[in-house]
């Protein structure tokens, strides 16, 4: 007798937790859903965080030079070795000392872990991650970025370094279904 009212105490205590589970699915089915038309409106209305890490670029000063001393402490700091440094020893005309001069920096984007151990590692604040998120591309090699001879110019959105959109919390430009 006893294992019966177990029996029926269980089998109601299932039908219990099932109701609840089919009172949140059907309450979820009716409400209004929003899509944030992200291709189309990504121009307008995409607010991308001013910290959010998406690729490496490096400093670049007025001129168009950089402040990268090919010391190689962000190629030891990566943990994956996404970043590969190629430099060699060359004789300042000026002063007649050795110099570490870099020809190579590459970058693997594909490869990398977004973790700022290199930034952190950089003493002469000459890399820092940017908030460019839109890096799909159909082939791998087009990953590997030559750090030193491109200049990032702000990613392929409007104000993205500055966040792009401005962020208005509970306002979005989406389409109702």
């Amino acid at each position: 007798m006893e294992n019966k009212q177990s029996y029926f105490s269980e089998l109601g205590s299932g039908i219990k937790t099932l109701a609840v589970g089919l009172k949140v699915t059907l309450k979820e089915f009716f409400t209004k859903k929003s899509t944030e038309q992200y291709p189309e409106n990504r121009k307008t209305t995409l607010h991308v965080s001013k910290r959010h890490r998406g690729r490496l670029a490096f400093v670049r000063n007025e001129d168009g030079s950089y402040n990268c001393t090919a010391c190689t402490l962000c190629e030891k700091a990566c943990p994956n070795g996404t970043i590969t440094i190629l430099s060699e020893m060359q004789e300042d005309p000026e002063t007649g000392k050795k110099k570490r001069v870099l020809l190579d920096y590459k970058y693997d984007l594909g490869d990398c872990m977004f973790c700022q151990l290199c930034t952190n590692a950089c003493n002469f604040n000459a890399i820092h991650f940017t908030n460019d998120f839109e890096n799909s591309v159909f082939d791998r090699e087009s990953l590997v970025l030559h750090l030193d001879k491109e200049v990032y110019d702000g990613g392929s959105l409007p104000n993205l370094i500055d966040g792009g959109a401005p962020l208005t919390i509970g306002k979005f430009n989406t389409k109702t279904k």
